[in-house]
């Protein structure tokens, strides 16, 4: 009911915003075609093109957004700020788009110069004041809903934000039923009675929808919601599985059945793993081809100065799903050392002189292009350990290899965070893996973009933590 409510306030508000848009467009042609260009022919095909193309690229904003996560009626001026500026952009796009792609040259830019501005303040006023101006009309007289909660009062505490956003669109608290009395000053809320007061409760406060806090787990709990049914009330049951796993949960249905998963996994799209692996492709292609060969011709004379030996060091590293492979690096230390396993630190005296630069400035790296380029690694990912570090590792920390669910990468968001170097203590190897797993768990293309653009910034001024 409150997600069907909710839905339909923002299709109210886009339809809205998409006439708003339409009549600021053309009153804009109005006064345009009226006063800066008297006597000029109101091309109304041409206009009309435009129109659609700004109300189109509206639409595809909203169809885009992840409402799940848009506080329709949490009143924050920041918020409606950037989602107003991202509307605008979005509309002004595909305008701009078409008149790229066609060569139109028809419309004036002083026009859209004095047009994108307003568009942005019709906007955010909309997000402003619209919204709690439909909620307030809509949702009152028999659309409100008086809600009884259900549950501890420490349960009730948490909902006390969520409650009042929610008391916008209909649904006022009348109170709570709990055994538990200890804490009731806390919630702001009267405590009406028991569990096995339930019926009498809601008879007495007309109430027509009920919370439960928690999955039902004794037979008062079932009691109520089979009462529930019989009274002809609403019943809603607030999930506590993150709070019984102990870890963020993801719900979702497939093939009739539904499931609960411990993390959304945006790389299992197809259609995400087809443009990061473009990307790997592209920028694999043209470092192999113009850096690569320079590049290798100078760390192999340096070798031959400091340190003879083959130009590249090979290893077996874990990739994604645990599955071995053969990675590439320039050769930094010297052939003849044998504790393979160690971490490398800060002046490691396994490493020769110019090779400090190759590790600092991670050029060290470039090879592993070929990883990339064979599909065994990514440009950005979890970076791949030693196989003797990831068994240390995954003993420090109990999702360690939740990390080898994607392909490891020359960078990634633990990286460009400063998680380089040696991993001296327990806090950063579990700093490296959280920001792994947030990458895993949050993909997007402009994360992806945004990542290999700090990567490239680093090497020119690397982090204190690159040696």
């Amino acid at each position: 009911m409150l997600t069907q409510r909710s839905e339909g306030l923002r299709r109210l508000l886009l339809l809205c915003q998409i006439l708003l848009v339409a009549g600021l467009f053309w009153f804009g042609v109005w006064v345009m075609v009226t006063f800066y260009s008297a006597g000029a022919d109101l091309t109304w095909r041409r206009y009309s093109i435009y129109c659609v193309l700004l109300v189109l690229g509206l639409t595809l904003e909203f169809l885009g957004r992840d409402n799940s996560r848009d506080y329709l009626l949490q009143n924050e001026l920041l918020r409606q700020h950037r989602l107003s500026l991202r509307q605008t952009f979005a509309s002004v796009g595909a305008l701009v788009i078409y008149l790229i792609a066609t060569k139109d040259g028809f419309i004036s830019r002083l026009f859209l110069f004095n047009f994108v501005p307003w568009l942005y303040v019709v906007l955010l006023f909309s997000h402003h004041y619209l919204t709690p101006f439909f909620a307030r009309r809509i949702f009152n007289g028999i659309r409100e809903e008086k809600t009884l909660l259900v549950g501890s009062p420490a349960r009730a505490r948490q909902l006390r934000n969520w409650l009042r956003l929610k008391s916008e669109i209909g649904l006022h608290t009348t109170g709570l039923i709990s055994v538990d009395h200890s804490s009731v000053h806390d919630t702001k809320l009267p405590i009406l009675g028991q569990p096995h007061d339930f019926q009498a409760v809601v008879r007495e406060y007309g109430i027509t929808q009920v919370i439960l806090l928690e999955f039902p787990h004794d037979e008062s709990s079932r009691a109520i919601i089979d009462a529930s049914d019989q009274l002809g009330i609403r019943l809603i049951i607030l999930s506590d599985l993150e709070e019984t796993l102990r870890h963020p949960v993801v719900h979702f249905e497939d093939g009739g059945f539904r499931f609960i998963a411990l993390r959304e996994e945006p790389l299992e799209n197809p259609m995400n793993r087809f443009l990061k692996r473009t990307i790997d492709i592209f920028a694999s292609a043209l470092v192999l081809i113009f850096v690569f060969p320079p590049l290798a011709l100078i760390v192999w004379l340096a070798q031959r100065l400091q340190s003879p030996g083959p130009l590249l060091h090979k290893q077996i590293r874990a990739g994604i799903q645990n599955r071995r492979f053969l990675i590439y690096k320039f050769r930094t230390m010297h052939v003849h050392h044998h504790d393979v396993a160690r971490q490398a630190r800060d002046r490691d005296e396994r490493v020769y002189p110019f090779a400090r630069l190759l590790r600092k400035l991670s050029i060290d790296e470039v090879p592993q292009f070929w990883n990339v380029l064979r599909g065994e690694m990514s440009l950005v990912g979890p970076r791949p350990h030693l196989l003797e570090h990831n068994d240390q590792f995954a003993k420090l920390m109990a999702s360690y290899h939740v990390r080898t669910f994607v392909k490891p990468g020359i960078t990634g968001l633990a990286q460009v965070r400063g998680f380089r170097g040696e991993a001296r203590k327990g806090s950063d190897i579990e700093g490296r893996v959280a920001c792994d797993l947030e990458y895993l768990e949050n993909w997007n293309l402009s994360l992806e973009l945004g990542i290999i653009v700090r990567t490239v910034a680093q090497v020119f001024l690397p982090p204190p933590s690159a040696y």
